[in-house]
């Protein structure tokens, strides 16, 4: 089919091709008229924004023009310049005993208004350079108790200034303070501390600078924030007045209430000491005669505890005063020593030579000889043998305890055979029976004991000897010290005592702790 054709002003066109043609002019001439409408609306934009910065340079320069920055925000207004404050606390600790000092990241931040920096603009605020800062007034607010504190420089000055336009300032910035905390570690490690944080002015007195907490939650701290030692349990804060010399100042306060974990010490100190005084107590079931290994065993157990006792004191100040941990060790020594003393004692009744030399077999053969080898011999050699005995035993220390009463009720040497009413007990024994059963009071031998009179010692022998041989009838075969009388009774005492102890020790420290007072931390205004 033949395209129709229009002539139109002389121009020969294809009614179709037309059609095309002419919706491809109005595409082209509609794009360009919105670039061209880009084109303005930037240039606007931008002479704009040319304005703004032009309005802003001249909003500055004309607030700063006959600014005064050594002058308070309300000075000859009759009326004290309000600061109000507010803390976030990004991290805490270490919180140190030694030194009894804390420290602690935050922002710090501090509102106020001066009516001399409002301005009208076509924005609510403007964010500052730091550079400002130097000409401004802005409030010297130092920490009464801070000992080191900084500003974080890394990578530039951690600083933020905003004024807004009815002239209320913004001054942000970001410190680390270490600060003293007065700590009273009579009941460490069981104790509370109230580590305070004090700020206010160094020059301007209550009549013409006051800071407030911006509102009752202006101290908080980062979402998870944690210390290692101590358990956070208030951060109460108030304002008030100091009294110094030079005036009267507004201060600002929060303390911050800890409570130290004590499984660290149970685990590292507690355990082990009760284990080390447990251990001690084994002596008490060791033999009387084993004096090596008692003795050994209590030496140990007194070495250990001054180990824990020196290690444990390392990171505590040398206060002039006892802790808790310190009367726990110090009764921790009181047991092992005890326990030495008490085998002092044991090893006192205990008889001489008992046990303390080698007795070779053919001297046990020559104390366990049967007097009736002597039978038919003359009296001449029975005495010759027995004062040969006497001499080896002297010499030796090997049955030193030898009765010659129960030889015979004869006076005369010559009829000890022939007697009937002689009890023939002349062999020799090693007697080793215990020396706790008494005739005479327990305060009686007590002060024997303390004086160490060696003819009660030896009397004791002599009784001990007697009873054995009246008991028996005749001289058995060779005994050893029974059981003493001390130990047993020392098995029973040491171990209630120590529970008891313990028992009086947690209670007292555990229950009797006080709340926190705002006495605590009163300032010394004499010190500022």
């Amino acid at each position: 089919m033949a395209a129709s054709y229009k002539i139109r002003g002389g121009v020969r066109l294809e009614s179709s091709e037309s059609q095309q043609n002419e919706s491809l002019r109005k595409t082209l001439i509609g794009f360009d008229i919105d670039n061209k409408n880009y084109t303005m609306r930037k240039a606007r934009d931008s002479g704009t924004n040319d304005i703004v910065s032009k309005n802003i340079t001249n909003i500055l320069e004309n607030l700063l023009k006959n600014y005064e920055s050594s002058q308070l925000p309300n000075h000859g207004k009759g009326h004290p310049t309000v600061v109000k404050t507010n803390i976030l606390i990004r991290s805490m600790g270490p919180v140190s005993e030694l030194d009894m000092e804390y420290s602690m990241d935050c922002y710090f931040r501090q509102y106020w208004r001066d009516q001399r920096l409002s301005f009208v603009g076509p924005i609510n605020s403007l964010s500052l350079s730091i550079k400002m800062l130097e000409r401004i007034w802005r409030p010297d607010t130092y920490f009464y108790n801070g000992k080191n504190s900084y500003v974080h420089t890394i990578t530039v000055p951690n600083k933020l200034l905003r004024i807004s336009q009815d002239g209320d300032i913004l001054y942000s910035m970001r410190l680390t303070i270490k600060a003293k905390c007065p700590m009273e570690l009579k009941t460490f490690p069981m104790d509370r501390q109230s580590c305070p944080l004090i700020l206010g002015s160094y020059a301007y007195t209550s009549k013409d600078l006051v800071y407030q907490w911006q509102n009752e939650e202006s101290v908080n701290f980062v979402a998870g924030m944690t210390l290692s030692q101590f358990d956070l349990i208030s951060y109460p804060s108030r304002s008030f007045n100091l009294t110094r010399r030079e005036g009267e100042f507004s201060v600002l306060e929060v303390s911050f209430n800890l409570q130290r974990h004590t499984g660290y010490f149970l685990i590292q100190i507690y355990v082990p000491c009760i284990l080390i005084v447990v251990l001690s107590w084994v002596s008490f079931w060791i033999h009387r005669e084993a004096t090596s290994d008692r003795v050994g065993l209590g030496i140990t157990t007194v070495l250990t505890l001054s180990t824990i006792s020196l290690d444990s004191r390392t990171d505590l100040p040398k206060v002039r005063y006892a802790t808790a941990l310190d009367w726990f060790l110090l009764m921790s020594f009181f047991y092992c020593i005890a326990t030495l003393l008490e085998f002092a004692g044991v090893h006192y009744f205990t008889k001489v030579g008992s046990g303390e030399i080698l007795v070779e077999e053919d001297e046990w053969d020559d104390c366990n000889e049967p007097i009736e080898e002597f039978i038919g011999g003359n009296s001449a050699d029975l005495l010759e043998n027995i004062n040969t005995d006497n001499r080896r035993r002297r010499s030796s220390n090997i049955c030193p305890i030898y009765n010659t009463t129960s030889l015979c009720q004869n006076s005369q040497r010559t009829s000890i055979i022939s007697n009937s009413n002689c009890s023939l007990h002349t062999k020799s024994t090693l007697e080793k029976t215990t020396q706790t059963e008494n005739k005479l009071p327990k305060w009686k031998q007590f002060l024997y004991c303390l004086k160490g009179d060696d003819k009660f010692r030896r009397q004791r022998q002599r009784d001990a000897e007697a009873l054995e041989t009246n008991k028996n009838g005749h001289h058995g075969n060779r005994h050893i010290n029974s059981v003493s009388l001390i130990d047993r009774t020392a098995r029973i005492m040491f171990p209630a005592s120590f529970g008891l102890f313990n028992l009086f020790y947690w209670l007292m420290y555990i229950m009797t702790q006080e709340n926190f007072k705002w006495g605590d931390n009163q300032l010394n205004a004499r010190g500022y």
